[in-house]
């Protein structure tokens, strides 16, 4: 199989390939704070439930019906995004407050991307596959919170002429401000349309260089 279709990167079914999680990196990319808050729960909730689920039905498995394990996949998100939502919530409730919506969505990204199909057929095969398996969720998530750090951190300058980072009393910090005029604020960039926009130039390059970028065969 290529690299094409299987890379989490430039595979077909990537962030950037088949736009999978376009909706999480349009709406957590608006301000740096946001997106750090988002690839910490990305990192959490993709890598403890796939850990979790291949102990589970790799030490259970003669009690688990084959039927129910996306059943248990998703039971298994849901556990972790909402520990980890709670945990935030206790260290710095507003910043929690303003990705609220954002941290519910976390696990429903991790329940729709097949990894449960993904780790249960590999459950047959050796402990170093399964690891593999595990490894391969956890990349998925950080090259999906990669691209939602990178994006807001040219998206937020452009918008709002600063970029923040989570914590205070305010629920954000700002690390750097400009005067309003002072860089190159364009205010459409603020919304979901011109992030769309945005993210249209991003994918084009994308694509240019994956047409342009040789690969063998894994």
């Amino acid at each position: 199989m290529s690299i094409n279709q299987q890379h989490s990167f430039w595979g077909s079914l990537s962030p950037l390939g088949g736009l999978t999680g376009a909706g999480l990196l349009i709406m957590a990319s608006a301000r740096l704070s946001w997106a750090i808050t988002i690839a910490g729960s990305l990192f959490w909730v993709y890598g403890l439930t796939a850990l979790t689920f291949a102990f589970l039905v790799s030490s259970g498995k003669k009690f688990l019906p084959v039927g129910g394990h996306t059943v248990l996949y998703v039971c298994l998100a849901s556990f972790w995004g909402s520990l980890y939502l709670l945990i935030f919530w206790l260290l710095c409730p507003l910043a929690a407050l303003e990705v609220f919506l954002l941290l519910l969505l976390v696990p429903l990204f991790c329940a729709s991307s097949g990894v449960a199909e993904q780790i249960a057929s590999s459950m047959e095969n050796t402990q170093h596959e399964i690891m593999d398996s595990v490894l391969e969720v956890i990349y998925q998530a950080a090259v999906l919170a990669g691209l939602i750090v990178a994006f807001s951190i040219v998206r937020e300058p452009l918008s709002y002429c600063s970029l923040s980072v989570p914590g205070s009393y305010q629920g954000m910090v700002m690390i750097i401000s400009f005067k309003p005029g002072s860089f190159f604020p364009i205010e459409i960039f603020s919304s979901s349309a011109g992030a769309l926009l945005l993210l249209g130039y991003i994918v084009c390059l994308y694509q240019y260089s994956k047409s342009n970028f040789k690969r063998g065969e894994r």
